[in-house]
Parts: structure tokens; C-alpha cells; sequence
């Protein structure tokens, strides 16, 4: 069942005098709970497809559907409140709000949603003692290292159970035991919830634990191989 579908996507910058097209005629289909990784030389375009795909950024041409919904059909508001109940993000720069907690950054979402407090506090312990950091809960970013940042920024990403995970190199800050330990928990999460995951990455160990591997150059797919 397609449940992202990216047809022929354009994403050209022109505020230079030689436009620059970050991505080039990008068509490609996700099915549910795929596990799936873009890779590419930096500059390829990868960041920029996460974005448009996630609906941070709107495409110059072409259309992009998400769980049947047409993203440019959405008003901006619309649009918040679909990546909402929706999209989990893993930013590369983590995006963390300094004056929250590792638990509050966690919870966060949830609040949104208006998870009861209970639940929420039981999954936000559940996913930082998953992450290894049940001993930072009440830590700010200020007092923890780049690689505990991201383990909370992957944790708040998965808590209120997206239907997608969108991750710009989830693993770029970690340590080899924190990669993998990480890779292992968003594995487990998108064969029991169908959680789609769409990562961005130069990791090999993300590369060989991806069920698909789409190659992007010059903003356009130039590979695309489902594993068995």
C-alpha cells in the first residue's frame, strides 16, 4: 500500500543569479512501514527531499501525498497540525528546546496532542531508558553532549507513535554502541507499529540495516534497490 507518493518534485533555489535545483524531478513511492535510506555525496539534495517530503519546505513543482492527503492542498495551519499527528522528525541539529528537560523535550509532542499524563509519562520514561539516558531525564541540552542530544531528539521523534519517522542522519553524533542500540529500537518500532522510516544518511551501518537504499546526485534518484 503507497503511502507517500512523489511525483516528479522540483526544488529550485534562484535567488543567485544561477539557480541552484536542489531537487531535480523527483518521482518515488513509499509503502507502509518501509525502512528505507537516501544516500548521496553532500549537496545531493537529501536534506532537501526530507524537508519537502515532511512538509517543511513546498516543492516549486510538482505534488507530494501523504497518507492520501496532497500536501499543497493544505493551508499553512492545515499543514502544522498534519505534520503534528503525523511526522516524527530527527533533525541533524537536534532542534531541542534549551529550556525543557531531556523528558519534557520527549513529551513535548505529546502534550500537543493531549496525551493524559500518565502515558504520556510512561512512554517518555519507556523511549529514554530504550536511548540509555533514563539517568538525563531531568538534564537540559546545556549539560548533556551532542550524542545525548540526539538520542533525545530520536526519542521525541518516536513518542507519540508516528505514523512516519523522517530522520536527517540520526546517527551522525553517536558512538558505535549508541548507533546500533538506536538503529535496533527503530527497527523494532517499525516492524510492531508500521512505522514508515525514511532516513538521510552517509552511515553504513543505517545503509545495511535499510530494507531499501535510494541513491540521489544532483538532486535526482539515480539508484533505487529494495532488499529483500
Amino acid at each position: 500500500m503507497k503511502v507517500i507518493e512523489i511525483r516528479d518534485v522540483h526544488k529550485i533555489y534562484d535567488e543567485t543569479e544561477v539557480a541552484v535545483r536542489a531537487v531535480d524531478g523527483v518521482t518515488l513511492n513509499f509503502d507502509e512501514a518501509e525502512f528505507a535510506a537516501i544516500v548521496g555525496p553532500s549537496g545531493s539534495g537529501k536534506t532537501t527531499l526530507l524537508n519537502l517530503i515532511g512538509g517543511l519546505d513546498i516543492p516549486t513543482l510538482g505534488e507530494i501525498t501523504i497518507a492520501g492527503t496532497n500536501l499543497r492542498t493544505l493551508k499553512s495551519s492545515e499543514l502544522i497540525d498534519f505534520r503534528l499527528h503525523n511526522i516524527g522528525f530527527v533533525f541533524q541539529s537536534y532542534n531541542l528546546i534549551p529550556v525543557l528537560s531531556a523528558k519534557e523535550n520527549v513529551e513535548f509532542i505529546m502534550t500537543l496532542q493531549k496525551w493524559p499524563r500518565k502515558e504520556r509519562d510512561d512512554r517518555t520514561f519507556e523511549l529514554l531508558k530504550a536511548v540509555g539516558l533514563e539517568d538525563r531525564i531531568n538534564s537540559r541540552p546545556a549539560k548533556m553532549s551532542g550524542g545525548q542530544q540526539q538520542r533525545v531528539a530520536v526519542a521525541r521523534a518516536l513518542a507519540s507513535r508516528p505514523k512516519f519517522v523522517l530522520a536527517d542522519e540520526p546517527t551522525a553524533n553517536l558512538d558505535s554502541k549508541s548507533a546500533s542500540k538506536l538503529l535496533e529500537i527503530m527497527e523494532k518500532l517499525n516492524h510492531e507499529e508500521k512505522i514508515t522510516f525514511i532516513f538521510s544518511t552517509h552511515d553504513a551501518r543505517v545503509v545495511k540495516m535499510a530494507h531499501r537504499v535510494i541513491t540521489l546526485e544532483d538532486g535526482k534518484v539515480v539508484s533505487d534497490e529494495v532488499r529483500e
